[in-house]
């Protein structure tokens, strides 16, 4: 478990408190010339008062319109009078801190500003953000007023702060300060919030653990971080949208809605690093916060329709929540919990106070023109946050960094081991292979050569034999031998070659006994096939089963293009061998025609034919001996093989295919 950096974290709360301190910090304070207005004559416009009947009443400021008037919308018209002993020389500003939703100011009968549409209510709200206002010294006298007239809507915090006059070096600074805390605090934690939230929903879309074989966990945390600080994002931008993208009411339920979520979702987050969320306790605190989001969205809802005390009532029991809570998140922490725990709860007793100490001020108080502290106290909430999730990230990603080394290291290790097996392995096939050769040789001898002298030493002891009938066995059996040799020796895929041997080795002697050669053969390129596979070469040397000629060829062979070796070399010579020996013996035949020819694309290979004029045999009702041998090789090779016959013409066609 990683060792928590307490100090760098306690360097970014640092740097947080710099920023906030940068936020409140006046660049001068205002001089005795400073005049702050808390005095108006206002004449109030209100829905089925008649004009005539609202008469000039003299009003303590500020005004905040939802207090004196709740559920209502309206006008008022303020006007308030001051004194100078002097007109300046130097320009005065006019600074206010709160007014609006529109709003109108006038100085001396002249019109200073007006924002917003008095005769359209929830239209673009202009009372977010603090107004100032220079005062060239043409426009002052030494009896002035000050005119200002309001349109509020219900429920908008509408109303008018005290305004504050003087010197422009006096009072500019007032309005920065109100500004930075206000309008530019809020952009900095909402983009803040913006890009932590962002973070977080991208790492949980990506940050997969598999659970089982099919199902695949997200880490919570993450999400719960996303979801608060997106929500957050939303509820601190409403205090830089003065023309919201929806209508008033339902504007307002969004920032209230997304408070709510933000502080349940900091709950959660508690909870997930607490290690309880399969505690009861969590289950049921899960089901209270939802109902508690639904009770602050239909306060949200009252207050739009002209019952403005629901809302501090559902903020209450939230606060009443958020601090049971943070009791007992702090005492779990500092009595059993870890580094990351300990930071958390430090971050939830802040917000917590600051949450507490705004609601007082402004739904108990009811303060008007003041600036809420949770929106910056949130940003420590938003930093632990972040921070959080960097060392989860991090401890992940070397979790994951050992892992894959982990297996790199088992897989280098299974290659070493299946490539110490596979050398195994191929000595064992190479030893195979040329048992396999030798198998086949002594079998070609045993069939060949072997079956030939057995024939000549039974001529002999028969004793009916004449010497020209043994030496043609003989001669048989020598001839073999020779075939056999050469087809060791054959070029892979030289079907020409093969035949040239076979013309060399067999036609003189086929020609004393009358049998003419009749020669037709083309210059045949080199054949690629592919090698028939060891279970066939161990069935035709006789370890295995033999074959059953009724299975298609492709059953049992294996794809690679190359010249046929020396093993199907042998099996084609085999049958050309077996097929001649049958004409020569049996067929009666005086002419041997002999035809190769390479077959062009799309069927490539090459096509081999016997045809004697012999008196032929019953092709279908011939079976074993010398056929089944055929058929054998044959399917060996994988080619086709036909024979055809009829008096005066027998036919052996032999197809071989390219791969």
């Amino acid at each position: 478990m990683p060792v928590f950096p307490y100090d760098l974290m306690v360097r970014a709360w640092l740097g947080c408190g710099w920023l906030l301190f940068w936020l409140w910090l006046p660049i001068n304070q205002a001089g005795a010339e400073v005049l702050t207005l808390t005095q108006a004559e206002v004449t109030l416009t209100l829905p089925g008062l008649p004009a005539s009947a609202s008469a000039p009443v003299t009003v303590e400021l500020p005004y905040h319109w939802d207090i004196r008037h709740p559920g209502v919308g309206g006008g008022a018209y303020f006007q308030m009078p001051f004194f100078l002993e002097a007109v300046p020389a130097e320009p005065y500003g006019l600074y206010i801190p709160r007014l609006g939703n529109a709003y109108t100011i006038w100085l001396n009968g002249a019109l200073l500003e007006q924002n917003g549409d008095f005769s359209l209510g929830s239209s673009p709200d202009f009372a977010k953000a603090p107004r100032y206002l220079v005062l060239t010294p043409r426009l002052l006298r030494q009896h002035n007023l000050v005119q200002i007239h309001i349109r509020a809507d219900a429920g908008r915090r509408g109303g008018l702060a005290p305004p504050v006059l003087g010197p422009n070096d006096e009072v500019y600074p007032r309005y920065l300060q109100d500004h930075r805390s206000r309008i530019t605090g809020s952009f900095l934690v909402a983009v803040f919030g913006l890009l932590v939230g962002l973070i977080a929903l991208a790492l949980w879309a990506t940050q997969v653990e598999p659970q089982g074989h099919t199902r695949r966990r997200r880490d919570p945390l993450y999400l719960y971080v996303a979801v608060a600080e997106l929500g957050w994002t939303v509820s601190v931008s409403d205090a830089l949208i003065e023309t919201p993208p929806l209508p008033w009411p339902w504007w307002g339920l969004l920032p209230i809605l997304t408070h709510s979520v933000w502080a349940c979702s900091m709950a959660l987050f508690g909870i997930e690093i607490a290690g309880l969320s399969l505690s009861k306790a969590a289950m049921w605190l899960r089901r209270w916060l939802a109902l508690l989001v639904l009770l602050v969205l239909a306060a949200a809802i009252g207050r739009a329709l002209a019952w403005p005390a629901a809302l501090p009532w559902a903020y209450g029991l939230s606060g009443l929540t958020a601090s049971a809570f943070a009791i007992a998140f702090v005492w779990r922490a500092f009595r059993s919990g870890s580094g990351q725990h300990h930071l958390v709860a430090a971050s939830v007793v802040v917000n917590t106070v600051v949450g507490l100490r705004d609601f007082y001020v402004f739904q108990v108080l009811q303060a008007y023109g003041e600036n809420t502290y949770l929106r910056y106290s949130s940003v420590l909430f938003g930093l632990t946050l972040a921070f959080i999730v960097v060392l989860r990230f991090r401890a992940a990603s070397r979790q994951a960094v050992e892992l894959n080394a982990s297996l790199a290291r088992r897989v280098a290790h299974k290659q070493a081991e299946l490539e110490h097996n596979y050398q195994r392995l191929a000595q064992g096939v190479q030893e195979q292979a040329r048992s396999g050769e030798r198998s086949r040789i002594l079998g070609d001898m045993h069939d060949g050569v072997g079956s030939h002298i057995s024939t000549a030493i039974r001529q002999l002891q028969s004793g009916r034999a004449s010497g020209g009938e043994v030496m043609q066995t003989l001669s048989d059996s020598l001839d073999q031998l020779k075939l056999s040799i050469d087809a060791m020796h054959l070029p892979p895929g030289d079907i020409t070659t093969l035949l040239a041997n076979l013309r060399h080795r067999l036609e003189p002697r086929h020609a004393l006994q009358g049998l003419q050669w009749v020669w037709a053969v083309d210059d045949l390129p080199l054949l690629l096939r592919s090698d028939a596979e060891p279970v066939l070469r161990s069935q035709l040397a006789g370890t295995l089963p033999p074959p059953d000629l009724r299975a298609p060829a492709t059953a049992a062979r294996r794809r690679l293009a190359r010249p046929m070796d020396s093993f199907a070399l042998f099996q084609l010579q085999r049958m050309l061998v077996e097929a001649l020996n049958n004409v020569r013996m049996h067929s009666g035949a005086s002419r041997l025609q002999v035809m190769a020819q390479a077959l062009q694309a799309p069927e490539r290979g090459v096509r081999l034919q016997l045809v004697d004029n012999g008196r032929g045999f019953d092709a279908a009702s011939v079976r074993g001996g010398g056929l089944a041998r055929l058929a054998q090789c044959a399917y060996a090779i994988r080619a086709q093989f036909t024979i055809s016959s009829r008096p005066g013409q027998t036919s052996v066609e032999i197809v071989l295919r390219a791969a």
